[in-house]
């Protein structure tokens, strides 16, 4: 299906958390720290103003990862300074995020990563150092894995989703993406934010909230992996199949049970976008000098759906996104698989990274 919309009916910004100052503090102090960019973007047509906030070089790295994956191992290893090895399940991101913060803090890895993720991205993180696990299975068997693996005496789970609501890593991811947010100078009307187990969008949701004219914030999936309109749809977090998606970031089964509480009173709604409708956009992308991956792509292809299809209308009508919107996207990541950008995009893929 696509451009499939689902509205959030519970909305309750009154109950969305505030996000912690401390994370901001803590990446500004580091070497690597540098604010990443935002564009304005030439189109589409039928709002005032789209930007893309560019995470493609986020601490170093390609991704906006970076920013959970260091907050959550500063905060594990103040707890317990004994640990000597981190463990991460990831579609990629993430464990390489991890990955090289335990390099940077001499600590050994171990990566849990699902089988059809990409070479490419299987390469740099084991060019880190760390070790590499391949699960047969997808990205919620590698994290069923990696939770298996947590109980070695001087190991740490540095997890990014949970089906328990109370467990402190994945809190940590979230609040370690508030960063992100705190870079916003510009006013915004309404934000458009990938998904995959929510954690990144629960970020936005809280950061907006707080806002004075608090900004809408939709969620944006694939098609073939949309557990969080799942979850809005539900009324709580629940497993979809995951028949896979080139948006690998997103191809999650199961919304976090930590992310949820703040997607459940905070996101407006979710749209889910299909694999041609994102490379489009990322071939758009590259046209204009940005070197943007699938996932972070697909808000572009969501804003698109959202103002040209029937769809979209509820959505629109709910948030006001119109003529005179100023529309946030977060372009989470920059090529992390070259031989698939290159197939999608036809362009080389140093090209604004």
């Amino acid at each position: 299906m696509t451009g499939a919309v689902v509205l959030n009916r519970r909305l309750r910004l009154s109950k969305v958390p505030r996000p912690p100052v401390e994370p901001s503090r803590f990446h500004r102090a580091l070497a690597r720290y540098r604010p990443t960019p935002l564009h304005v973007l030439p189109e589409p047509a039928g709002v005032a103003r789209v930007m893309l906030k560019d995470e493609s070089a986020r601490l170093g790295l390609t991704s906006f990862k970076a920013l959970g994956a260091t907050w959550a191992i500063e905060r594990v290893l103040r707890q317990t300074p004994e640990v000597r090895t981190l463990l991460a399940a990831s579609a990629g991101n993430h464990g390489l995020a991890v990955a090289s913060t335990a390099a940077d803090r001499g600590l050994d890895c171990r990566i849990y990563l699902p089988t059809e993720a990409a070479p490419a991205r299987a390469e740099r993180i084991t060019a880190t150092g760390a070790q590499l696990v391949r699960v047969d299975g997808d990205y919620d068997s590698a994290v069923a894995a990696a939770a298996m693996a947590a109980h070695e005496d001087d190991a740490a789970l540095v997890a990014d989703m949970s089906d328990d609501p109370l467990a402190a890593t994945p809190r940590w991811v979230v609040d370690g993406y508030s960063t992100l947010f705190t870079e916003l100078i510009d006013p915004v009307d309404i934000v458009l934010v990938p998904a995959g187990v929510g954690s990144l969008a629960a970020a936005a949701v809280e950061w907006a909230a707080h806002q004075p004219h608090p900004p809408p914030v939709i969620a944006v999936e694939p098609v073939t992996a949309a557990c969080v309109s799942a979850a809005l749809a539900a009324g709580r977090p629940v497993r979809v199949p995951t028949p896979g998606t080139s948006m690998s970031g997103l191809d999650c089964g199961t919304a976090s049970a930590v992310a949820w509480p703040s997607l459940r009173d905070g996101l407006a709604g979710a749209i889910s976008v299909t694999d041609p409708q994102v490379h489009q956009a990322m071939r758009d992308l590259a046209g204009w000098g940005l070197a943007i991956g699938d996932c972070g792509a697909a808000p572009l292809a969501a804003l698109r759906a959202l103002l040209s299809g029937e769809s979209g209308r509820p959505l629109r009508e709910l948030t006001g996104l119109g003529p005179d919107s100023r529309v946030l996207l977060l372009g989470t990541e920059g090529v992390t698989d070259p031989a698939s950008y290159r197939a999608i995009v036809g362009a080389p893929t140093g090209l604004g990274a």
